[in-house]
């Protein structure tokens, strides 16, 4: 099935206000909520926007400075950020646009290829379901032994991606394009907000989101707080990190794109739903 893309879901939601009433908690980094909020406030939401997150530039940009003038065969990026990063970094010293041209592209979801595509570069791998294993599936026809690999991503993230292209025989150099920082910049009223009933959604778009929201409060108080809230994930690993933690998850949508978290959401609480 085809992603939900921004303009589907702003045409699906151009009539009656499904979450007309709604409380909607967004706790992904400011500078990437925007358009979320946008999404969700067209359906009637009422967005409290809480970054849990923070995007940071990696602790050195050597190595991806260095990266950048080496020769790959593939360039994979699991992330927008990761996209972002680099083409600011290439923008900043000038090398690493050549690279980009000549080597093989891959994107982790429709969001990063077209994150690359608004650069003019084009993802010649992008799987049918944006997780890791599943490009390492999408590579693994596309791919020779030996070939170099350079994975630009977070500097704390899942191995697997690397372990799986290690398996299929590529030379893998994983670099840091950002990192993500906990942040703790969160409104006094979050807790209040919470503990009044307030909050009718809560929204997790990656693993950090859910492990940074869950240490701002003591594990003890987390099922006090969220009793009567409907957790949604944008795919499976974040619905797994939630409910590790207890969290159990009402919405996960069939696609893990930021379009189709909003559209899962507007049909959960879509009068037919009732």
């Amino acid at each position: 099935m085809r992603a939900a893309t921004h303009d589907q879901v702003m045409a699906e939601v151009g009539g009656p206000k499904p979450l007309a009433g709604k409380v909607v908690l967004i706790t992904r980094a400011r500078e990437q909520a925007a358009a979320f909020a946008r999404l969700l406030e067209a359906a009637g939401a009422r967005v409290l926007l809480v970054p849990t997150i923070a995007i940071e530039p990696p602790d050195s940009w050597g190595p991806l400075d260095a990266a950048l003038r080496d020769d790959f065969s593939w360039v994979v990026f699991t992330s927008v950020n990761g996209v972002a990063m680099v083409r600011g970094r290439v923008e900043a010293t000038g090398h690493g646009r050549a690279l980009l041209e000549r080597a093989h592209l891959a994107a982790i979801g429709p969001a990063t290829a077209e994150a690359l595509a608004d650069w003019g570069l084009r993802a010649e791998a992008v799987p049918e379901e944006y997780v890791a294993e599943a490009l390492v599936d999408r590579l693994r026809p596309m791919m020779t032994a030996g070939q170099r690999i350079l994975l630009p991503r977070a500097a704390e993230t899942r191995d697997v991606l690397v372990r799986e292209l290690a398996a299929l025989g590529a030379d893998v150099t994983e670099v840091a394009a950002y990192r993500t920082r906990f942040a703790t910049e969160h409104p006094p009223a979050l807790r209040e907000a919470l503990a009044g009933g307030r909050v009718d959604v809560v929204t997790f778009t990656s693993s950090s989101t859910v492990r940074s929201f869950c240490g701002l409060f003591g594990a003890a108080e987390l099922p006090r707080l969220l009793g009567g809230v409907t957790v949604a994930c944008i795919g499976p690993i974040t619905r797994a990190t939630a409910e590790g933690r207890g969290l159990a998850t009402q919405i996960v949508p069939e696609e893990y794109t930021i379009p189709s978290l909003a559209r899962a959401i507007v049909a959960h609480f879509e009068p037919a739903r009732s």
